[in-house]
Formats: structure tokens, sequence, C-alpha cells
């Protein structure tokens, strides 16, 4: 049986109590007091608690009285006795599966958190030895049962399903136990350290295949690109020339390297260069020289030039 006497039900049958004594030995009121004292002991005999979350089951003469609480109730003596009191709460038990083989012969360990609560208290207090024990039972074996039938690459990636498998496993495994809200978690799967090198390389190749599909779709898509620029460079031999000196501009502008244009090049942008090419002057700063006096000849006018 459980034991449902209380520090509150035990102050209360206590105040009675001394209350009925005081009234006898102080007041002189025997009656009064041998009525208090009645009380305080039928209070501490009938009168119990239960909290908000915890729900008393009642037997009288050791059938099913009944189901009482929260707050206060009263029990009759010698008739109802408290069998054990539930906690309504929702409750979580860890459940584990190790060394379990999955589908394909792999060894795996697996940890789990079950939630759960009871829904009918009866039914979980008078219909099982221990409700907590066997709810953590029948999720272990399930556990194991859900494993069994599965991949690990779906325990790996598909965790969603595989906890609504397993949930929806031990809710037919318990129905009728009076459990409910029943919500399943996988914390952990743990592989052998060696499958887990393997795994890990293949996910690198995979990571690298992935990386070379890449790399290669941009390559075609610059191909492509090239081509078509081709084709208008074709149809444009102008375009073709002033494209051929932007790349000759842009690679001499900052470092003013001399550059080898090979001969057919050099043919194709002639023209093109003329036109650029400023004409020849003279240099900036320079002052031609004075053009020479002319001079007489001898005899002409009858005087020699003047040095």
């Amino acid at each position: 049986m459980y034991n449902s006497y209380n520090s509150a039900v035990t102050i209360i049958a206590l105040f009675f109590i001394a209350l009925g004594v005081a009234c006898i030995y102080f007041v002189q009121m025997v009656p009064l007091g041998v009525a208090l004292i009645v009380i305080g002991v039928v209070l501490g005999l009938t009168l119990r608690t239960c909290a908000e979350w915890e729900r008393a089951v009642i037997l009288r003469l050791g059938r099913f009285a009944g189901v009482r609480g929260p707050g206060l109730y009263f029990l009759i003596p010698a008739f109802e006795a408290v069998y054990t009191v539930v906690d309504t709460r929702r409750q979580s038990t860890r459940i584990s599966a190790e060394d379990t083989l999955t589908a394909d012969a792999v060894t795996v360990t697996m940890d789990s958190i079950l939630f759960w609560r009871v829904m009918d208290v009866k039914r979980a207090a008078t219909e099982l030895t221990d409700y907590r024990s066997m709810v953590a039972q029948v999720a272990q074996t399930s556990l194991r049962e859900v494993i069994s039938a599965t991949r690990l690459s779906a325990l790996l990636s598909t965790r969603e399903q595989v906890d609504e498998m397993l949930q929806g496993l031990i809710k037919r495994k318990t129905d009728g136990w009076g459990i409910g809200d029943i919500a399943v978690e996988i914390r952990d799967v743990k592989i052998p350290p060696e499958l887990n090198d393997a795994m890990s390389r293949n996910a690198q190749a995979e990571k690298e295949r992935e990386a070379r599909v890449t790399l290669a779709s941009a390559e075609v898509a610059i191909a492509q690109q090239i081509a078509n620029a081709s084709h208008i460079y074709a149809a444009n031999p102008v375009a073709l020339q002033i494209r051929q000196m932007s790349l000759i501009y842009d690679m001499n502008k900052e470092r003013g390297a001399t550059i080898l244009v090979p001969t057919e090049m050099a043919n194709a942008l002639g023209s093109t260069i003329a036109l650029n090419v400023p004409p020849p002057g003279p240099a900036p700063g320079y002052t031609p020289p004075a053009p020479p006096r002319p001079m007489t000849p001898p005899g002409a006018g009858g005087s020699v030039p003047q040095t």
C-alpha cells in the first residue's frame, strides 16, 4: 500500500488535538476539548492530499473504489485505503539498443528518448504490475525490431521516419495500457570505427566527384560562349581586330612590356594601327634654324658684302 500521509494532514490533525487539549486544561471545557481531539484524530485518519499532477487510486475492501485528487480528499477509515498515487505528468524514459544488427548486417548502437504520460489512471494502476518498467521494456524491444528492419543508410539519413516507425510500433504494443502522448526522439547512432572511416572516405570521394562535375559544366559553358563569340567575329572581322587591339592594350598598359606579335596578326592589324599613329613632326621644344641670308655676287652694285 502507498503511504499517503503528508505534513499538511499531520499539521491539521495536531492542530485540532492541541486545541482540544488546551480547552480541557486551560478553559475547563471538557466536552469541547474532547470533541476537538476526536475531530483531530478523525482528520488524521481520513484526510489526505494530492499534488496537482497526482491521482490517488482508492481501494475499498480490496476493490477499486475510484480515483481521487488533486487536493484534499477523504477516506473511510478501516474500509478504504490508498493503493498507489499515479503521476500524470509527461515522463521521459531513456532506451538503448547495443550491438544490434541492421537489415544490411551492420552492428550499431542506438540511444533514444521515449516521452509518454499516463492517460487512464485506473488501467495503469490496476492492470499493470509496474507500468514504468513495462513501458521501458516494450520501448527497448521495439527499438531493436526497428533497427533489425532498417538499413544503416536509412538510420543515418531518415531519422524522422525511423522515429515515426518506432512511435507507431510502441503505440500498438501499449494499446489498452492507459498510456498516451507517446513520442520518440533518436539521440545518437554509433557505428564501428572502421565503418565510420570508410563512410568518411566515401563521402569525401563523392564531394570530389561533384566538384569535378561542376568544373566540367563550367568548362562546357565557357566553351559554348567562346564558340558563340567566334561566330560573331567570323561575321565581322573589324570587331575581331578591335578585340585584338584591346587585348594588346590591356596587356601593355600597366607593365610596359615588349610584345611579339605574329606576322599574320601584324598584317591584319596594319591598316587599323596606322589609323592611330600620329604624323611625324618636330620634337617638342625644337626651334628651326633661321634661313641663310642671300649673298650678292661681286660686281653687282659695286660692293662686297660685309662679314
